[in-house]
């Protein structure tokens, strides 16, 4: 009977662990970025603010809809070249890569699912992602400029 109770007991907790597991949702910070554009308009967007490994590890795997106006960055700790794929993530995104000084670097659409990587062209610090084409509707492109703000991310 002992075993059986422990046998029931382990295999609950496993279920429990596996549950929180595929369950996993990050709360995020949200914060109002700016970009000004080379045209000199200014264009707003409500991003969620990855820090962590674990944070930018998940992104937005599994979420079926991200809205308009909205998106995430990803911040790392130093410049270097980035690679995003798009594991779990049904919602077709645009990534912009960014320097450490706000310049947008390279601007990319990711298809649903893929596993092939998007690099960045070059050394960047941070990484926006949106829904796809989003970036060509605000006018945004390769060049204009992310306001960081002043005590950083």
């Amino acid at each position: 009977m002992k075993k059986l109770l422990l046998s029931f007991f382990l295999c609950a907790a496993a279920l429990v662990q596996l549950a929180s597991c595929s369950g996993k949702k990050y709360r995020l910070p949200v914060r109002e970025l700016t970009v000004l554009c080379s045209s000199g308009n200014e264009v707003t967007v409500q991003a969620e603010i990855a820090r962590t490994e674990d944070e930018r590890s998940w992104g937005f795997m599994k979420r079926r809809h991200i809205p308009e106006g909205t998106g995430m960055l990803f911040v790392f700790e130093r410049d270097q070249v980035l690679s995003f794929w798009m594991k779990n993530t049904p919602h077709p995104l645009s990534i912009a890569y960014i320097d450490s000084g706000g310049i947008i670097r390279g601007i990319y659409d990711m298809t649903p699912y893929s596993l092939s990587p998007v690099k960045s062209p070059r050394s960047v610090r941070y990484a926006l992602e949106v829904p796809q084409g989003w970036y060509e509707k605000a006018g945004i492109t390769a060049g204009d400029r992310l306001v960081l703000p002043g005590s950083g991310f």
